[in-house]
């Protein structure tokens, strides 16, 4: 039965598949998709891409005593203003999220701040309160650090094992950061890269999915080599600055460009692109650190950089350049990563959720100025985007031509949620 009347109705909107229909919208869900039905609300399609709402599975939001780099609220705009609906945050906070109090401190800050979807994971240490974490919310568990990384503290492998069959038993996806680190505090890029080898990453992956119970979930973060995304074992994830960046393209010593795992060179990135159909999803791994931070000489730089607005309009710009398909970037950033967190996905077809993003026929260069992070700065400063001109949220407009419309915060917890 089509509804009567809809909250929100998307005229000619074209699918992956060519097809061009009108879709219906009501309560946040698509309700009918074909012919017009009267809404409340009506925004034209014919000239935009309109994709899924992409969730972005790997972010960093700082926010509490770090709310000088970034904070729930200039997170979650910088997030809807590339085209993501929904950000599930690392525990690697101020102190760790390792208690359902921390978890549940954490739920009622985004609660207050966010202005879209967000879920939160629980901090993988010997002593953390698993269990309890898991019963409050948590959407899977880690970045779990088999190496040391900015605010994560290294397991050992013996470690590990014992938390995996934990995590097993429990049903939970278990996320892991897998890296070899080796030598001294690099001075430069370079150093940077061979401190933490893409040969011991691969190494490091493989040591890892050995650990793993049989049947376990397990989940690749930020895989840097093609050699690390065939070794894998469960599900792999990419970042945009692995794909788009080398070292060679900075300056040996440039900080803005030290990241946890390394920019690898120029020949290693292009191979990373050949493993394309093999990865899962494209995430962030968005972990701002202020100007001033990274002001300092590269040893004592901390590792991370802003990327959860570009990362969208970067894949864009490369469909628009025919190197991927449109279909691949959906599935990549919205389709899989909902899938392997068990949410129901944003979509084309009655019942998925109403998260949409509406890019315009238009390649721009990224300006960090008009970015929406705290921290004020981007690797991919001058690199070719194409930023929504349009986000919906939940089917309500949120975001539209630079401005935030409405806050549309909504958490979204795990498997073993107990409502308290």
């Amino acid at each position: 039965m089509l509804p009567v009347t809809a909250d929100l109705l998307l005229r000619n909107v074209a699918s992956p598949t060519g097809r061009r229909a009108d879709i219906a919208v009501t309560g946040g869900v698509v309700r009918h998709v074909g012919a017009a039905v009267r809404a409340d609300e009506t925004i034209d399609c014919s000239r935009f891409t309109c994709l899924p709402g992409a969730v972005d599975m790997h972010v960093h939001m700082r926010g509490g005593v770090q709310a000088d780099k970034e904070d729930w609220r200039s997170g979650t705009v910088s997030a809807v203003a590339g085209g993501v609906t929904l950000v599930v945050d690392q525990p690697n906070t101020v102190p760790p999220i390792t208690t359902p109090d921390r978890l549940r401190a954490r739920i009622r800050e985004a609660g207050e701040q966010a202005v879209c979807g967000f879920a939160i994971n629980a901090g993988v240490l010997p002593d953390a309160d698993l269990t309890g974490m898991w019963k409050a919310g948590a959407m899977a568990f880690g970045e779990t650090f088999a190496a040391p990384s900015s605010y994560g503290e290294g397991l050992d492998l013996e470690s590990l094992r014992a938390l995996f069959a934990r995590i097993h038993t429990l049903g939970g996806l278990a996320t892991v950061h897998a890296e070899e680190v080796c030598g001294t505090a690099p001075e430069t890029l370079a150093e940077h890269d061979r401190a933490r080898p893409g040969e011991g990453e691969a190494r490091a992956v493989g040591r890892v999915g050995e650990l793993a119970p049989v049947g376990m979930r397990l989940h690749f973060c930020h895989l840097s080599t093609a050699a690390s995304v065939r070794a894998a074992r469960g599900s792999v994830e990419v970042t945009p600055h692995h794909l788009f960046l080398s070292y060679e393209d900075f300056d040996p010593d440039n900080t803005l460009a030290r990241v946890n795992p390394p920019l690898r060179d120029e020949a290693t990135r292009r191979a990373l692109w050949s493993c394309w159909d093999a990865i899962d999803v494209i995430a962030s791994d968005h972990a701002p650190h202020t100007l001033a931070e990274k002001s300092v000489p590269f040893r004592s730089a901390p590792s991370g950089i802003p990327g959860i607005e570009t990362m969208v309009p970067l894949l864009m710009a490369a469909v628009y350049r025919g190197r991927i398909s449109l279909l691949s970037v959906i599935e990549k950033t919205s389709w899989r990563p909902s899938e392997i967190l068990g949410l129901p996905r944003a979509g084309f077809e009655p019942g998925d959720r109403a998260d949409y993003a509406l890019y315009p026929d238009e390649l721009t260069r990224i300006d960090a100025s008009r970015l929406h992070t705290k921290c004020g700065w981007s690797p991919f400063e001058g690199s070719e985007a194409v930023f929504p001109e349009e986000v919906i949220v939940g089917g309500v407009r949120v975001y539209a031509h630079g401005d935030l419309l409405e806050a549309r915060p909504r958490f979204c917890p795990g498997k073993g949620y107990l409502l308290q």
